[in-house]
């Protein structure tokens, strides 16, 4: 059985798993924000229509200005993208025949873009359980590699690596002559601030990416950035295709930018039921990760496999996440999205009857 590599598109899921779909079904497999876009895009959607007669600005430079004072940092840092993975793919065509090495368990995308660039790929796989970074074993190989790809909060676990510690790598990579790409497409998701955004004028090898599709639920338009030092990322510019971003994603995103409070009743919903589920868990004999984002890690300590309780929930309705492709979880782990509380207490009512009956 081959499973689909990412979330979402729940109807490949069923496919792989010879598994007839149910007329409804719960997502948890997708990370985004469970209330969906913010309503401002959909009241200014038809206002946008007339920007699909010409092609969108190459430089995305009214969205990059915004970013820029958004984030306090020069507009020459900042690069728009087609998605994270777009960015992903440019870092790893400007590494291209590198020796990266990934820090797992981590999303899939960073080894396959730089596969396809031939870079030479290992993997530093963490603890299981705690997933610290871990830095006497960490450290050594900074001066082995010309990339580390590191994701914090890391997807898939929710888990916000120490900073500390991040800072030391990213220090070690300036000293080595390392690029530390550190992926923080769920940072806003986090009560506290966990970003590494300031501190590209200072490591030059710090480069830093972002998503804008997971808070605020427009993973269909595909729109991220990057920032880095303006060598480097003048460098990542000259890779990137002309016309990647379009127009309307554009739009969108700077609608996005603007929605305190609904980043703020996000990020409220998002802890508030996250502490429910994990007091759920604790008391059902389930091993939660200390996630501190919109998504985490379950696991039935009884299950040395986590098949069948993913067979058991896709028959519900219910489709978690598979870690199969992860290194380091090999399938022991589901990954869930925090949703609304209707749809968080359904997958508590669906695991409770799992351990009645097993």
């Amino acid at each position: 059985m081959t499973l689909p590599s990412h979330g979402s598109n729940p109807h490949y899921v069923y496919r792989s798993a010879r598994i007839e779909k149910p007329d409804r079904v719960i997502d948890f497999s997708v990370n985004v924000n469970p209330f969906g876009a913010p309503t401002i895009i959909r009241e200014r959607w038809q206002s946008w229509f007339s920007y699909v007669e010409d092609y969108p600005d190459p430089l995305a430079s009214e969205l990059k200005q915004k970013l820029s004072i958004l984030n306090d940092i020069q507009e020459d840092c900042l690069l728009i993208g087609n998605g994270g993975a777009e960015l992903i793919t440019l870092v790893a065509q400007f590494l291209r025949g590198k020796r990266i090495l990934i820090i797992q368990p981590s999303f899939s995308e960073y080894e396959q873009a730089c596969f396809a660039q031939n870079c030479c790929v290992e993997h530093h796989v963490l603890q299981e359980g705690n997933w610290a970074l871990g830095l006497n074993e960490l450290l050594p190989k900074v001066k082995l590699f010309d990339g580390i790809f590191l994701c914090t909060p890391n997807n898939p676990t929710g888990v916000v690596y120490d900073r500390q510690a991040v800072m030391e790598l990213v220090q070690e990579g300036k000293r080595e002559g390392c690029y530390i790409i550190i992926d923080e497409a769920f940072y806003d998701f986090t009560t506290d601030n966990h970003s590494y955004i300031n501190l590209i004028k200072q490591y030059p090898n710090l480069i830093i990416l972002r998503s804008l599709t997971k808070m605020f639920a427009i993973a269909g338009l595909r729109l991220g950035y990057g920032a880095a030092n303006p060598s480097v990322m003048e460098k990542l510019a000259a890779l990137k295709p002309h016309w990647s971003v379009n127009a309307i994603a554009m739009k969108a995103g700077l609608e996005c930018i603007l929605q305190d409070s609904y980043i703020q009743h996000t990020k409220q919903h998002i802890a508030d039921e996250r502490k429910r589920l994990e007091l759920f868990y604790q008391s059902n004999g389930f091993q939660m990760s200390k996630s501190e984002v919109n998504f985490y890690l379950l696991k039935d300590p009884q299950l040395e496999d986590a098949a069948p309780l993913f067979h058991f929930l896709l028959k519900k309705g219910i489709v978690p996440r598979h870690t199969m492709n992860f290194p380091g979880l090999n399938g022991r782990w589901l990954r869930f999205s925090v949703k609304k509380k209707k749809e968080n207490n359904l997958l508590m009512e669906a695991l409770l009857e799992w351990k009645k009956h097993n």
